[in-house]
């Protein structure tokens, strides 16, 4: 992608005063990008370097395309001006950000990354920050483009440049906030280069992604990026209940406010009432205690609402306003979506696809479930192996029938992801393997009795499948509201008897 400023050039020398072009003049740039067949004439073009190619192998491209100068991560035999940095994908986010006028400097900026939690935290962020009468726009997993849903095809990561421009956008339309949300790839990638914050919201630390990053100290670098884009007078708040972020903690200078239900925090809640599609908790900051009732349910959400309210305050907000802001946000779309067409049990959708996502989101449903909980998962063909096992023993575990099914099997085999899957089982006896996902959803539903409750989890709200080399539209909500209202509400379900309901066993597998 590349970025074209409207107004005014940028000087190169003032972008990079340490650093000098070979020719030794001064350039002044109007657009940059870090794709060779996307020059234009008078173009900054940047060669970065990836896992999967190098941009100063492209360097003659970009200069028969009009490219004006070249920033690059060693001197190049060419006649047009090279400047050379450390690191070119620093280079090019710190180019795009001040192309687009440093946008991020001109909003009051929040960034949260974490494992799990990161959309719902950013969303209830912007409902703080609306319930406190402030204009907010927000970036995350569900919209990377203001207006656009899901503007990022795929998988893909948002681009320096997208990010910028996003941000430009939020800030040329008014609004004084951005709620930004950051993945672990983002930032090894350096994709955030440029962005700078008021605020880090770091939700917890958990075991995922080994496959891209390559090991867990890695993962946790990666994560603790996001410190560094702080302003002077930033702060970070962060989970005192989990272990990894307690340690990420540390490399901070700025201030750290912390949350947490179970060790010694600044912010707190306590459980009073839950049942399913609803919970009560009392949030309490220093020596003020306020109710709050969301319909949102699990301790994970208490979680996802302790580091929202934690940046609320931070930002200025009193805790009355806090707690009205996260209340205010009822459901998201493909986070335990309720699937309601009349039948008498719960029916979810959500976005779990790891093994620690899918054990918090299971002992959520256990804890408000009078009967079984039946789950419908499986893995994607892009995501670390080493998960496929420790799903499989989450389901196993902490459901009362699990039905493995595609997700998106890419260029794998699907009966080899299940049989990964089936690896994590005690009792693989125990295990259900239905491939065709729409078959498997339908055949999980039928099985549902009243009282029971359904979790179609991996998908969330992601409208697609893909299959060897194709994308194929599917979305799990479709198809569960399509068998319940043509078949499911055909059916005469019978209420149990006390004896033959089934309990949740004791144990959920601990995978911190």
């Amino acid at each position: 992608m590349s970025l074209r400023r409207t107004t005014a050039s940028v000087s190169l020398n003032d972008l990079f005063p340490h650093h000098r072009p070979s020719m030794g003049r001064d350039l002044r740039i109007t657009s940059c990008t870090s794709d060779p067949r996307r020059c234009r004439e008078g173009a900054l073009y940047v060669a970065v370097q990836t896992a999967d190619d190098d941009g100063h192998d492209h360097v003659a491209q970009a200069l028969r395309r009009g490219a004006v100068a070249v920033v690059a991560e060693r001197r190049l035999p060419i006649e047009a001006p090279v400047l050379v940095v450390p690191d070119t994908r620093e280079a090019y986010g710190w180019v795009c950000h001040h192309l687009a006028d440093r946008p991020s400097q001109h909003l009051q900026t929040i960034g949260v990354t974490g494992t799990n939690g990161k959309t719902t935290v950013s969303l209830l962020i912007e409902s703080i920050l609306k319930a406190a009468g402030e204009r907010t726009g927000v970036l995350c997993d569900l919209s990377w483009e203001p207006g656009v849903k899901r503007p990022v095809s795929g998988d893909a990561v948002p681009s320096a440049a997208l990010l910028a421009q996003s941000l430009s956008r939020i800030h040329r339309s008014g609004r004084s906030h951005a709620v930004v949300e950051t993945s672990s790839r983002m930032l090894a990638e350096r994709h955030t280069a440029g962005l700078e914050l008021d605020a880090a919201v770091l939700t917890n630390v958990r075991r995922d992604h080994l496959d891209w990053h390559g090991s867990v100290s890695n993962y946790h670098r990666a994560k603790a990026r996001l410190f560094a884009h702080l302003k002077p007078r930033g702060f970070l708040v962060a989970n005192a209940d989990d272990p990894a972020s307690r340690h990420l903690m540390r490399r901070v200078s700025h201030p750290v406010l912390t949350f947490g239900m179970r060790m010694p925090a600044e912010l707190t809640a306590t459980l009073v009432d839950r049942c399913a599609g609803e919970q009560t908790f009392l949030l309490t900051a220093g020596d003020q205690t306020v109710a709050v009732q969301t319909t949102m349910f699990g301790d994970h959400h208490i979680y996802n609402c302790l580091a929202a309210a934690g940046a609320g305050l931070m930002m200025g907000i009193d805790l009355t306003t806090v707690a009205r802001g996260l209340e205010a946000l009822t459901w998201l779309p493909g986070r335990m979506q309720s699937i309601c067409c009349g039948q008498p049990f719960g029916v979810y959708v959500d976005d779990a696809r790891t093994p620690d996502a899918l054990a918090v989101t299971l002992k959520a449903l256990r804890n408000v479930t009078a009967g079984r909980v039946i789950c419908v998962f499986g893995a994607d063909g892009a995501a670390d192996p080493m998960n496929r096992p420790l799903m499989g023993r989450v389901v196993e575990r902490a459901a009362h029938l699990g039905i493995i099914t595609n997700d998106n099997p890419r260029d794998q085999s699907p009966l080899q992801i299940a049989h990964d899957i089936i690896d994590g089982y005690e009792r693989p006896a125990r295990s259900h393997i239905l491939p065709d996902r729409a078959e498997a959803i339908r055949w999980a539903l039928a099985e549902a009795e009243r009282g029971d409750a359904v979790l179609i989890a991996g998908k969330g709200d992601r409208q697609y499948q893909i299959v060897g080399r194709q994308r194929l539209a599917f979305d799990d909500r479709d198809v569960a509201r399509q068998w319940l209202e043509d078949v499911g509400a055909k059916i005469e379900y019978e209420t149990p008897a006390p004896a033959t309901i089934l309990r949740f066993p004791a144990k959920v597998p601990a995978l911190n």
